[in-house]
């Protein structure tokens, strides 16, 4: 049976650093159930919260807690970057170079990558140096490699920023059918229509406080607070 990580829980947590406050103090429980969206102004603490709860942000104070232990919470999730991490070998190496390091045997491996390359539209180019993708391949060929080892949780930032709407739309629906295999979304987007196709709870940060938890319907029909409500209007927050 397979040890589940969930819930996470971030008990006072906070990030400080040369006197100023990036994100915190947060006190936040997360089920993990579908998608949820992280959104705020640039500069809010988007990225830095991410980082925390994934483990590669050092805590300033606070904890954040998985419900497993250190060891089996950092081997059930991943982490994709708004600039995709894309190691100078082919395309098909990529792929396999997370499951060989977990002791996958060559062959299985390379049929699992294989099949994930189908799957982003890469069929045929297994060969090809990964590097010499477009910014769409890449970002696709980072979250196939973040999904191969069917993480409970995935994380993401701004992971379609810099991408097309044919791009962005294939990137939602590979995160919409690995929400449907049951893994955890936590992404930050500043794209409020990406937000309503995907979120099913919604996390709204400013000047580095996460000050609105709520199911995505309510967020968008009824925001609390004036920050998040100014926000939605398309205004500006200083």
């Amino acid at each position: 049976m397979v040890t589940s990580i969930l819930p996470l829980r971030l008990d006072r947590a906070f990030v400080k650093r040369r006197g100023k406050m990036l994100a915190g103090p947060v006190d936040l429980d997360l089920t993990g159930d579908g998608v949820t969206i992280l959104m705020g102004p640039n500069g809010a603490g988007k990225t830095t919260l991410l980082r925390m709860m994934h483990g590669i942000e050092r805590l300033s104070g606070g904890t954040v807690t998985w419900a497993a232990d250190e060891e089996t919470a950092r081997a059930a999730q991943s982490f994709v970057f708004q600039t995709p991490v894309i190691m100078r070998r082919s395309v098909l190496e990529n792929l396999m170079y997370p499951l060989r390091l977990t002791g996958v045997a060559k062959a299985a491996a390379r049929k699992r990558a294989e099949d994930a390359c189908a799957m982003i539209g890469l069929a045929g180019q297994e060969g090809q140096r990964a590097t010499r993708l477009s910014g769409g391949e890449k970002q696709k060929l980072a979250l196939a490699r973040a999904l191969i080892r069917d993480p409970q949780v995935l994380f993401l930032d701004e992971p379609c920023a810099n991408l097309d709407g044919a791009s962005t739309r294939e990137i939602e629906t590979l995160l919409q059918a690995a929400a449907g295999r049951g893994t955890g979304i936590i992404m930050s987007t500043h794209s409020i229509g990406q937000a309503k196709r995907l979120a099913r709870d919604m996390l709204f940060m400013n000047r580095g406080r996460l000050i609105e938890h709520s199911p995505a319907d309510v967020f968008f029909t009824s925001a609390t607070t004036p920050e998040a409500r100014a926000f939605l209007n398309g205004d500006i927050l200083e």
